[in-house]
């Protein structure tokens, strides 16, 4: 679950974390109000779930009320298109009017969990306002990491390593090292995911603030943190990915034009990757997933996928076990006949019932072709001979 960068300030702010003042506008009269309270040049941004806002002009300037209130005008109400949106981009309804920071130093801190040795690792670096991938691509020496043990938490001394790493002076090191003590809270508290800074600033008149603020939180905790839900804004969510939440499918949309249909995820990731291995794009990650998968859950999961237009060809892989072959193929069959689908498809079904299933398909009329082999499918669904 992603949120916006205005309410993660708000969190920061409850937490301790400094920030600068801000208000967050949904008209340009609103914007107008904001410069007046701020009381001096400003920063309006667009309130999107994606990066890369200043490039694409999601981050602009204004010096008097009625600048505020123009620019707010011509932003507010339109798609914001980043690297991180795709080309249709995300609606801008909102912007975080802030005011305008003399800043001296721009670094980089982020907390996320990492898999491989199950912990949660902070990051920092006085690389920051860019793009940390950059960074650890380019001048991976500039990433300086602390592991935090979950039994204990961020150690004051593990914060004051970092601190020092990111070259603040010594009237900083306290205010730093409480600054990531509290993110480290913030991120415990509250089961995130991720959350970063970028850039955490040092302020020409000697502050440290969080200029930009991103938190996502664990979508399998939100049950224990009720107040987040109104935090969500569906607008920014991709319309085919909450259709399938809502259905309890779990879907992401991707960029290729396989569509896939699978129970399982590690079946799901093994399908993806040899439709990779053979010159093809997988147009989503499916898990139709097990029990209680009957075929009207089959039949709406196949309705999302076509719903992508660029999917041009359809691979079911399903291996049959709680989820018996033939509810697949009847579900398969209904979609497709109730939404006039004519895509051709590929289907490898194996296990509990799956001459029925293949029978139900043969006897569809639809353009289907069958395999046994993973292999064999996988060539069949890319279009190749």
């Amino acid at each position: 679950m992603k949120i916006h960068e205005y309410q993660a300030k708000a969190l920061f702010a409850q937490h301790g974390i400094p920030v600068p003042k801000g208000k967050a506008v949904a008209n340009p009269a609103e914007a107008y109000e904001a410069y007046t309270a701020l009381g001096g040049r400003v920063v309006l941004k667009a309130q999107v779930h994606a990066g890369g806002r200043g490039k694409a002009g999601g981050i602009r300037m204004a010096a008097s009320p009625e600048e505020a209130e123009r620019v707010a005008q011509d932003m507010l109400g339109k798609r914001l298109v980043t690297h991180q949106t795709g080309p249709t981009g995300a609606p801008v309804n909102r912007l975080l009017v802030e005011e305008s920071v003399p800043v001296r130093r721009e670094l980089y801190v982020g907390l996320l969990v990492d898999a491989e040795s199950a912990r949660t690792v902070v990051l920092a670096s006085p690389s920051g306002g860019m793009d940390i991938e950059e960074v650890a691509a380019r001048t991976p020496e500039k990433i300086f990491k602390e592991y935090v043990d979950p039994c204990v938490g961020l150690r004051s001394f593990q914060a004051r390593r970092l601190a020092y790493a990111l070259g603040i002076g010594p009237a900083l090191i306290r205010p730093a090292t409480d600054l990531l003590n509290n993110l480290y809270l913030l991120f415990w508290s509250k089961d995130a995911s991720l959350v970063e800074v970028n850039p955490l600033v040092e302020t020409e008149d000697g502050r440290l603030l969080a200029l930009d603020a991103k938190v996502n939180f664990d979508d399998n905790a939100t049950f224990r943190h009720k107040e987040l839900a109104s935090l969500q804004d569906p607008t920014q969510d991709n319309a085919l990915e909450r259709r399938a939440a809502d259905n309890g499918i779990v879907y992401i949309q991707l960029d290729g034009d396989v569509g896939c249909i699978v129970n399982g995820a590690g079946l799901a990731m093994a399908t993806m990757d040899i439709i990779h291995n053979m010159g093809a794009e997988p147009a989503n990650f499916l898990d139709i997933g097990g029990a209680g998968s009957g075929d009207d859950k089959v039949a709406e999961a196949f309705k999302i996928i076509i719903a992508d237009p660029k999917v041009k060809r359809v691979f079911v892989n399903v291996f049959g076990g709680i989820l018996r072959c033939d509810y697949v193929a009847r579900g398969v069959v209904k979609a497709a006949r109730e939404t006039g689908c004519r895509l051709p498809m590929v289907a490898r079904l194996q296990g509990t019932n799956s001459e029925e299933a293949q029978r139900i398909l043969a006897e569809s009329g639809l353009p289907v072709s069958f395999a046994t082999d993973i292999g064999e499918a996988a060539r069949l669904a890319v279009g190749k001979p």
